[in-house]
């Protein structure tokens, strides 16, 4: 082997030894997320690292139900729109723009989270008839106030299919040759999307599941399944405040916006606890 040939040899071995070393690194950080994303921010080379292997096991590490289910145990597989925008989805309330379906009078901001829930069971409503057979992950409300009124108050949610484009869903829109929107992306993976409103694909449940009226909601797909929407929450009468679901306890900061429990927390923004949070399926 020429003098070449081993430096070549050499830096593949190392390179290989970098990414064993990135993974133990932020396994000893408990994949701590402001770290990840200042490591991803250096240059190219980690930033694809970050982007195949390290943003995986962060997914893995949160939500071992909810990745093992949407990847159908093909853990080392890959993920529409990449495993750095499902983390992304787990740890980012996206926020809200008005959209010719849904009229708001100025933009909500989007923030990270410390704590979300996704149901498969909350997907379903979103679903539907025809689209019944398709399983779909929906967050827990995020409850942002957009005005001086207690009763302004806007959900915002989020959500991933498995394997939309052999869905129902998917094949639905393709068949009623529904338009994409727009100048509208998707804001964990930035591909096109599609109004579930104007591909009259909203079902009155989603209304009912999230505590809206029905035709005060909205929501979109892009096109590597990730779902995102808003709607008007109905104000809570003065005999409802104080009534709170068995099993579904929520606390509330003063900006408005809710956190789940403690019992009900699955995913964490910052570093996995020895306790592990995970999904709830149900």
């Amino acid at each position: 082997m020429s003098a070449r040939q081993r430096v070549r040899a050499s830096q593949g071995d190392l390179g290989i030894h970098n990414e064993r070393v990135l993974f133990l690194v932020f396994e000893s950080m408990k994949w701590d997320i402001h770290a990840l994303c200042s490591t991803a921010s250096v240059n190219r080379k980690l930033r694809a690292v970050v982007n195949r292997l390290l943003w995986r096991q962060v997914c893995l590490c949160a939500a071992p139900r909810m990745t093992a289910t949407l990847t159908n145990g093909a853990l080392n597989g890959r993920i529409g729109g990449g495993w750095h925008t499902l983390a992304k989805l787990m740890f980012f309330c996206c926020g809200c723009k008005p959209t010719r379906h849904f009229r708001l009078s100025q933009a909500s901001a989007g923030h990270r989270v410390k704590a979300s829930r996704f149901s498969k069971t909350s997907g379903q409503s979103f679903l539907s008839k025809s689209c019944k057979g398709d399983l779909l992950y929906v967050s827990d409300m995020c409850e942002h106030q957009t005005g001086d009124k207690e009763e302004d108050h806007l959900g915002i949610y989020r959500g991933v299919f498995r394997g939309f484009h052999r869905s129902r869903t998917w094949a639905c829109l393709i068949e009623r040759r529904v338009k994409l929107e727009e100048n509208v992306m998707c804001p964990y993976c930035a591909a096109p999307v599609w109004s579930m409103t104007a591909a009259r694909l909203v079902p009155k449940s989603a209304a009912r599941r999230l505590g809206s009226h029905d035709g005060s909601l909205e929501y979109l797909v892009c096109v590597n399944g990730h779902l995102y929407g808003s709607c008007w929450l109905v104000p809570l009468s003065s005999d409802e405040d104080g009534y709170e679901e068995e099993g579904d306890v929520e606390e509330c900061f003063e900006d408005g916006r809710r956190r789940i429990s403690y019992d009900d927390r699955t995913t964490r923004s910052g570093s996995f606890g020895s306790t592990g949070e995970e999904v709830v399926e149900d």
